[in-house]
């Protein structure tokens, strides 16, 4: 008799519930874990609005820990019993994108971030992860499951936002919203040798955190032109890099106005509406402005 689960899913567009599914069974290279431990992102509400378009009974999720249940034949270095975390982003590492570094594109557009997209997630009791050896992550003692949870998508998202910003040592760079990604942005900008963070945020518990988390001066942007100020703080010149953690047109054109010549847009926001992310043609350089 097949064992099943629960699982929190993606009825159709707009719609979301319970509901039993069989618990999965690993391939070679797979393994099945128990959810410890699980959050709801934004991007599970982008999806169940179409953001990514039609999905009928897809477990949502994909921010989880948990206990190893089942491995697979050609798993080595686990044990099931272990607890370990799972990264949003599951690629292959074989592929060609994944072989040029670029593993959130595993074989094509998005192919690494596959749970809650084209498998289910882990919003389930169990969960399945392709390329086990790969993906799992070992929980150190010290960690709880809560904690770890929190490393999954949150803080790897921002911190790659920080790496791909190019952030010269010493050098300024302006984070654009301080939600969960952002405040992990603004750390992971500090810890690569920033000399000055700006951080634009208007709600007062998260300006207060940008503040912890490494921000040299915070912007409230219903008390000030965000880009203005930066301009104002940087001699004119505007920032060596920019980080867009929202996912809004607003944060976007901001970014390229309040960025120098020459400098770096990182974005790791979820642009999740509308057909078209609209840039500003001046402060583009009129698409030269390298």
């Amino acid at each position: 008799m097949t064992r099943t689960m629960k699982a929190f899913v993606m009825q159709k567009l707009g719609s979301v519930g319970m509901m039993e599914k069989p618990i999965p069974d690993p391939g070679p290279n797979d393994a099945i874990v128990k959810t410890t431990a699980a959050l709801i992102c934004t991007s599970d509400v982008h999806t169940v609005d179409g953001a990514i378009g039609e999905r009928t009974n897809l477990t949502l999720g994909h921010e989880a820990v948990g206990v190893v249940y089942k491995l697979g034949s050609a798993v080595k270095g686990f044990r099931e019993g272990d607890r370990v975390g799972v990264n949003a982003i599951t690629p292959c590492y074989q592929c060609e994108n994944c072989l040029r570094g670029y593993t959130s594109q595993c074989q094509e557009m998005l192919g690494g971030w596959k749970f809650a997209n084209v498998k289910d997630g882990n919003l389930a009791e169990y969960f399945h992860v392709n390329s086990a050896q790969a993906n799992l992550a070992p929980i150190p003692t010290g960690l709880t499951d809560e904690q770890v949870a929190y490393c999954s998508d949150m803080m790897s998202t921002g911190f790659m936002g920080a790496e791909h910003a190019n952030i010269p040592i010493g050098g300024t760079v302006a984070v654009f919203a301080q939600g969960p990604v952002g405040l992990m942005a603004t750390m992971g900008a500090r810890l690569l040798g920033a000399g000055l963070v700006i951080a634009v945020e208007a709600v007062p518990q998260r300006k207060k955190l940008a503040k912890e988390f490494g921000a040299d001066v915070v912007i409230d942007f219903k008390e000030q032109d965000p880009v203005q100020t930066i301009l104002d703080l940087t001699g004119g010149q505007g920032v060596d890099s920019s980080i867009e953690a929202l996912g809004a047109q607003a944060t976007f054109e901001a970014c390229i106005k309040a960025t120098r010549p020459g400098g770096t847009i990182s974005n790791v926001g979820y642009h999740g509406e509308g057909n078209y992310v609209q840039v500003p043609r001046k402060e583009w350089g009129v698409g030269m402005s390298d």
